[in-house]
């Protein structure tokens, strides 16, 4: 227990060291052409870099190919798979501070995770803003709304005069996904983020990996502290991983790059 509270501390100095630099208008407006493997709004006032999905959307929506997005996620996926889920993603931080809030917790299988991800890239990232030209999962993204919508109308009193519907189903949306992280650990990186989609595809290849040890007795505790309810002993490389580390609380479970 004193091992996992150690590593819990580390990962969360980790993710909030990420969070600020990310959002620290570090590199801007020049950074803000470059798009890194973590889920944050580029249209927060603050940001420091863009964001991938958003990224490859404005191309999609241009009908063009996004070279540097892709080549971008690749490399990453290659060399840590969703390591960056797991440490470095402000998205993903914020729904694990959301976890903490004291309160009745509800555990989901993962059974139509990938099925329901998959849906949501393929739909609202490529295929709704190539036929309609506009980036609809920006529009709708818990993400933008929490880090750049509300932020932007805050500090712009002009931009309240166009709030119109679309902005109350964002708020809605985002109120949603609110109390969905507070019962449920990372509901949107496991049902919805198509970046965790996309750097899913590389768990099983990347080069930094986790390894089960051979005298595993597959006593479950793995799964307990899974925030993501996978049995680690069974699929250590699981594309739902997301690399936080909480498996090796048991001390059969360790990283291995090679």
């Amino acid at each position: 227990m004193k091992g996992r509270k150690s590593l819990w501390r580390i990962r969360t100095s980790w993710q909030t060291i990420s969070f600020f630099i990310v959002n620290s208008y570090f590199l801007s407006p020049i950074g803000k052409y470059i798009p890194i493997p973590v889920f944050n709004c580029y249209s927060c006032p603050l940001a420091s870099f863009a964001c991938p999905i958003g990224t490859m959307q404005h191309f999609i929506v241009l009908h063009q190919i996004p070279f540097l997005t892709i080549g971008i996620l690749v490399l990453a996926g290659l060399f840590l798979g969703r390591y960056f889920c797991g440490w470095l993603c402000p998205f993903g931080f914020i729904q694990d501070l959301l976890y903490k809030i004291p309160t009745r917790k509800v555990h989901i299988e993962n059974r139509f995770a990938t099925l329901i991800r998959w849906g949501v890239f393929i739909s609202m990232v490529i295929f709704i803003p190539y036929i309609t030209l506009e980036p609809w999962f920006c529009k709708l993204c818990p993400a933008g709304t929490l880090e750049a919508g509300i932020p932007q109308v805050l500090l712009n009193p002009p931009l309240r005069n166009l709030i119109g519907s679309l902005f109350w189903i964002k708020i809605a949306l985002l109120i949603l996904f609110i109390l969905l992280s507070i019962m449920i650990s990372r509901p949107f990186c496991r049902f919805i983020c198509p970046l965790g989609t996309i750097l899913s595809i590389f768990n099983k290849v990347s080069y930094y990996h986790l390894e089960v040890s051979p005298n595993c007795t597959e006593c479950s505790l793995c799964k307990k502290d899974c925030p993501v309810n996978i049995e680690v002993y069974k699929d250590p490389n699981s594309s739902h991983c997301i690399r936080c580390h909480e498996c090796f609380s048991c001390g059969k479970v360790r990283w291995k790059i090679d």
